[in-house]
């Protein structure tokens, strides 16, 4: 009897790892984060597999730290494929390997107690023709063209990204700097960029010469390797995908980038580069329709969960529908972020119920004369920051704008409308708000309500209209609340305020008018509005 149980428990054990991620169990969460929400939104598909795994041992992978394991990996995924699909299980141990290339139908299943380190070997890593993407060094893991992949498990992929990035001497301190240089590599001449070798910095202009020319292949790319770092995940034009429980760390440029792609599931994800990691964007959802991003936890070196709009689609917008709900960003240039590329046009989105904590910015969204486009219906609710550097939310349409090299770039003006935040609370940071947006196309419609912000400095907005304040509390430092200038139409209802206020309102611009300040308690203010010499005085109403 015993044995006969024993038995039963160990078969049921074996394919613990198969049904436990069964796409079933997904459906009744999607359906709690994509119903009720303030913008139509098609089905999320969650992909279905067969009933059927494949081992990597099976096709001769050696778990020793150093043996390569990219043939029998991409063929056991290759297997998997070709005989219908199901799971292909990396399990415990180290697995060094050269990219995987994902199939359709297949779920890639890293067990916990499974580290995937990629190669430090730039050789193992080939030159690749891609949709979109043109010439480039294959991704760690990659995937294009496909329908029905998945990346499951509670195991680790290590992008080996410090065999491929620049570090900046000032994101480092000098111990950091001085272990650098004593790990050899080269550094510019002006001692402020350190390059893993002399041929990762001079490769960079001539790849970028290169890629102009259309009369070359791969092989005229090889000399040049060493400086097109390659994204850590790359999917591009791929239907019905699910990232479950991985981690994914040390990436060489952004860590998980899908493009063109449909019915994108990101649950339980956790991404850890280092802040100093150059380029080193957590998750980046590019030209996509239909995206569910939820339980995440991200440390970035650059943007946290970042949306672009550009990737070449001809209808607009190119990416829309997306919900980002229960997430957690640490260090990030960015906490959520918009930009910078917008040109493709962006259209709802929903955040909610997210931390950041110690970002650079907490609420990003940011554009450029040549990037820009439409960016409408985002909806955020329930962002709760601590310790973040700069702004709490920021908007911002002059992103590395270089108008002296860009000059001959085609004008494309950001159209950033339709903004609402609810429930932003937020404890340290240097401004609640700055608007820094273009005379000729102002930020419109952002609506801020049942929110409070304890920093040194309040509001600044530049080319603003129809911003409405309702039921929001400052508590701040400096002497004034909101600098307005060349804005109008802003409502500032029940805004309460502590701190060392002086003044509640600073207006600056000859177009500034229709300021409205109602149910805020100004009498203990010296000088509660202070008018700028060509502000109408008549622009503002206080009840």
């Amino acid at each position: 009897m015993y044995k006969k149980l024993f038995c039963l428990i160990f078969l049921c054990s074996s394919f613990f790892p198969l049904l436990a991620n069964t796409p079933g169990d997904y459906n009744e969460e999607i359906k709690k984060y994509t119903s009720n929400l303030p913008f139509e939104m098609g089905e999320i598909k969650v992909p279905v597999f067969r009933d059927k795994s494949f081992n990597i041992r099976d096709f001769g992978a050696i778990p020793d730290g150093h043996t390569l394991n990219t043939d029998p990996i991409n063929n056991a995924i290759i297997k998997c494929s070709e005989d219908g699909g199901g799971m292909v299980i990396i399990p415990a141990g180290l697995w060094v390997t050269g990219p995987i290339l994902l199939k359709s139908n297949v779920n890639l299943h890293v067990e916990r107690g499974a580290l995937v380190q990629f190669s430090r070997d730039h050789k193992n890593y080939p030159i690749v023709r891609l949709p979109l993407k043109g010439f480039s060094v294959a991704s760690p893991i990659l995937g294009y063209n496909l329908e029905n992949v998945a990346v499951t498990g509670e195991g680790i992929f290590d992008g080996s990204g410090e065999t491929w990035r620049p570090v900046k001497k000032a994101k480092t301190t000098s111990s950091q700097w001085q272990n650098l240089l004593k790990s050899g590599g080269y550094v510019d001449n002006k001692n402020s960029i350190w390059y893993p070798s002399q041929e990762a910095y001079e490769g960079l202009q001539n790849v970028k010469k290169l890629k102009s020319n259309k009369n070359l292949s791969e092989n005229d790319f090889i000399p040049y390797r060493e400086s097109m770092r390659p994204y850590m995940t790359l999917l591009i034009n791929c239907k019905n995908v699910l990232f479950d429980g991985v981690t994914i760390q040390n990436s060489p440029m952004f860590a998980l980038q899908p493009i063109q792609c449909e019915n994108v599931i990101l649950r339980n994800v956790k991404i850890n580069n280092e802040w100093w990691a150059q380029n080193g964007d957590g998750i980046d959802i590019n030209a996509c329709d239909n995206v569910l991003i939820y339980k995440c936890t991200v440390n970035a070196g650059d943007d946290g969960i970042c949306m672009k709009a550009g990737g070449g689609k001809k209808k607009s917008p190119v990416l829309q529908n997306i919900v980002i709900a229960d997430c957690i960003v640490y260090h990030a240039h960015g906490g959520f972020v918009i930009g910078s590329e917008s040109d493709g046009g962006i259209k709802n989105i929903s955040v909610k119920n997210c931390n950041f904590i110690g970002t650079d910015i907490g609420l990003r969204f940011k554009s450029a004369k040549d990037r820009g486009g439409l960016v409408e219906n985002i909806f955020i609710d329930g962002i709760y920051m601590k310790d973040i550097v700069n702004e709490a939310v920021l908007f911002s349409f002059s992103y590395e704008q270089n108008l002296e090299q860009n000059k001959n770039k085609e004008e494309k003006l950001p159209v950033f409308h339709n903004f609402n935040f609810n429930n932003i609370i937020c404890i340290g940071a240097e401004h609640a708000l700055i608007i820094d947006a273009l005379v000729e196309s102002p930020v419109k419609n952002v609506n801020i309500t049942n929110s409070y912000f304890e920093t040194v400095a309040g509001v600044e907005a530049d080319f603003a209209s129809g911003i409405i304040f309702d039921k929001v509390k400052f508590d701040t430092k400096n002497d004034i609340l909101f600098t307005l200038n060349q804005t109008n139409n802003i409502t500032l209802n029940n805004v309460t305020f502590s701190g060392k206020i002086k003044s509640f309102i600073s207006l600056k611009g000859d177009k500034t008018n229709l300021i409205k300040v109602s149910s805020s308690d100004l009498s203990k203010l010296k000088v509660p509005v202070i008018f700028s010499p060509e502000v109408n005085k008549n622009s503002i109403e206080i009840k």
